[in-house]
C-alpha cells in the first residue's frame, strides 16, 4: 500500500470513528462552527511567563522577575483560558486523534492574540519540535501546523517563513504527565539543540515567533528560546494556544 493510500485509509477510519461535527454545540459539518469560534474569549491581559502573577504588557518580565534571573524568552502571549472546554476538546483531537483540521481554528485563536497584544512582526517562525519517533507516531508536528497558519495570516501581504531551526535530540516524556514542578524542569533540560542542516547565520540578530500548543511552567519554551539566543537570536517572543496550571 503506498503512503497515499495508507493516508485515506487513516482518513477513512477517523472520519468514520469521529464524525466531524462542532465540538461546541454538535452540529455537523466543521469541528468548530463560527457561533461556538466567536464565543471563545481571548484573554484580555497576558501574565509575566516567570511568576505568573503580575500582568504584564504583552506578556513580558515583570520588573521583579527582570531583575532576579537572566531570562531567555522576552515575552510569551497566551491565547485562551485552558478552562475553556471547547479549546480542550479541540487540542485534544489534534494531539491524541489525529485530527490536523483542528490546527485551524486553534491558530486562529493564537493570531487573535498576537494581534492583540501588538508584538513586533518577526522575522522567522520556529515551531517547537517533536522527536522524530513522536513525529511518526502522530504523522505531523501540531506547532508546526500552528506555525503555518499564522505565518500566512499574521502579516498583510507577508508570508513569514516557517523553519525547523530547532530538534528535540531525546524522546522525553511528555510534560503534561509530570505533576510535580521540578520534575517538569528536570525533564526538559538539554533535549533541544540547533538543527545542523541550517546556517547559524540564519538566526543572526532576528527577532524570533516561538510556536507552541500548551505552557505550563514554560520550560519547554525557555530551553528552545536559550538555543536560539545561543546561535544569535536577537529577540524571542513565545505564543500558545493555552497554560495549563499545575494542580
Amino acid at each position: 500500500m503506498s503512503k497515499y493510500e495508507l493516508s485515506l485509509a487513516k482518513k477513512f477510519v477517523l472520519d468514520t470513528l469521529f464524525p466531524t461535527s462542532c465540538l461546541g454545540c454538535r452540529r455537523e459539518g466543521n469541528w468548530l462552527c463560527s457561533a461556538c469560534f466567536s464565543q471563545i474569549k481571548i484573554l484580555d491581559f497576558q501574565l509575566c511567563p516567570v511568576c505568573e502573577k503580575n500582568i504584564t504588557e504583552k506578556g513580558a518580565l515583570c520588573p521583579d522577575c527582570k531583575k532576579a534571573r537572566k531570562f531567555s524568552l522576552d515575552a510569551i502571549v497566551t491565547a485562551v483560558s485552558y478552562e475553556n472546554q471547547t479549546v480542550k476538546k479541540l487540542i485534544y483531537n489534534l494531539k491524541y486523534r489525529f485530527i490536523s483540521d483542528s490546527s485551524g481554528p486553534l491558530s486562529e485563536l493564537m493570531l487573535k492574540a498576537l494581534l492583540r497584544n501588538d508584538l513586533p512582526i518577526p522575522e522567522l517562525i520556529v515551531p517547537v519540535p517533536l522527536h522524530p519517533r513522536r513525529l511518526r507516531w502522530r504523522g505531523f508536528n501540531q506547532s508546526r501546523l500552528l506555525a503555518e497558519n499564522i505565518s500566512k495570516n499574521l502579516a498583510p501581504l507577508l508570508e513569514i517563513e516557517v523553519m525547523d531551526v530547532l530538534k528535540r535530540d531525546k524522546n522525553n516524556k511528555a510534560q503534561m504527565k509530570i505533576k510535580n514542578y521540578r520534575e517538569r524542569l528536570r525533564n526538559i533540560q538539554n533535549i533541544f539543540s540547533f538543527n545542523a542542516r541550517f546556517s547559524k547565520d540564519i538566526l543572526k540578530n532576528k527577532e524570533i515567533l516561538l510556536i507552541d500548543d500548551i505552557a505550563t511552567t514554560g520550560a519547554t519554551l525557555r530551553e528552545c528560546a536559550k538555543i536560539l539566543k545561543a546561535n544569535g537570536a536577537k529577540k524571542v517572543y513565545g505564543a500558545v494556544i493555552a497554560r495549563q496550571t499545575i494542580k
